[in-house]
């Protein structure tokens, strides 16, 4: 597998080839797709680790003009080279987004509830797109939604990572949340990953200024948008997407909770027998499995309206 470990040299060639002095170009956070750098103080540097992820990078270079055309806060790409013939490392250069990511923001310098809201809105506008609307995304693949959670929760019952009271329980909410679900998803493009890391909030005025990382984009059912974010965020997530799309003018329906409930389930059972993040990695930032589990007997048990229709 060939890897990109850029070089001081590589480094400073890219810095010099977009006016920034080889000095100003500094390390952030990375993630397991990417090595990321500072270049100066506006300037975003994106490098895959390896060959492997350079796909994702270019599936990031034609979703990302898209997503702005149609109105979400990401920021601009500069630069894109996948060549390696200017320097030997692939590469996206991005316009840098002001404030920190909502991981590293300490809880009383954000309104987290006005943030969430904020990325519902950012979502809905995103989740206009479809297929017929963006031609120039074939090559962004589409998921069928095959994952089976109630043969996810046998083979955990199976290979003892649950006991059968909780697997019972489980089937009992499947089948409780499938009666809710729509026959045919509607496909519209999703950003894949919304999480804390990639939500970047302006420290200063507490509001979103970007959400980052699209290399998971797909076409796919929207909910897959919300499974992610703590299950505390989705109400605030809920009510500005239905703002944004004048679904709150409608009368409340449980369909959409239904929907990310399931998701979130789902993607929790997945991960229960390989939990991740390991140390040092960012790229899943969702609750612990057991942490979600908890969360949702909670709303099994007090069910804020509309949760409630789905008791």
């Amino acid at each position: 597998m060939l890897d990109y470990e850029p070089s001081a040299g590589t480094l400073a060639a890219i810095a010099g080839r977009h006016g920034t002095p080889a000095e100003q170009v500094r390390p952030l956070p990375s993630g397991v797709a990417n090595r990321v750098f500072l270049l100066g103080d506006n300037l975003v540097l994106r490098i895959p680790r390896t060959k492997q992820f350079l796909p994702d990078l270019v599936k990031e270079a034609a979703v990302i003009p898209v997503a702005r055309q149609a109105g979400v806060r990401t920021p601009e790409i500069v630069a894109f080279d996948d060549t390696c013939s200017a320097v030997d490392v692939p590469y996206m250069l991005l316009t840098r987004a002001p404030g920190a990511d909502l991981v590293r923001l300490e809880p009383a310098t954000a309104d987290t509830d006005r943030v969430f809201h904020q990325v519902g809105r950012e979502l809905a506008r995103l989740h206009r797109l479809t297929p017929a609307d963006a031609p120039d995304l074939r090559t962004v693949p589409v998921d069928d939604g095959t994952t089976d959670p109630w043969a996810l929760t046998d083979r955990l019952l199976t290979d003892g990572w649950i006991d059968a009271g909780t697997a019972r329980w489980l089937r009992g909410w499947l089948d409780r949340l499938s009666a809710h679900l729509p026959d045919e998803p509607h496909q519209v493009l999703v950003h894949g990953d919304i999480a804390p890391q990639n939500l970047l909030v302006s420290p200063r005025t507490g509001r979103l200024t970007g959400i980052v990382d699209w290399g998971d984009a797909q076409w796919t059912d929207p909910a897959v948008d919300f499974a992610k974010m703590p299950l505390t965020a989705i109400p605030a997530m809920l009510d500005g997407y239905r703002q944004e799309t004048g679904e709150h003018t409608a009368v409340p329906s449980p369909t959409w909770e239904a929907r990310v409930l399931r998701f979130h389930l789902t993607w929790a059972l997945g991960r229960l027998a390989d939990p991740v993040p390991h140390p040092g990695e960012r790229h899943w930032t969702a609750p612990p499995a057991s942490r979600l589990l908890g969360l949702l007997r909670f709303f099994a048990s007090v069910p804020p309206a509309p949760w409630n229709d789905l008791a």
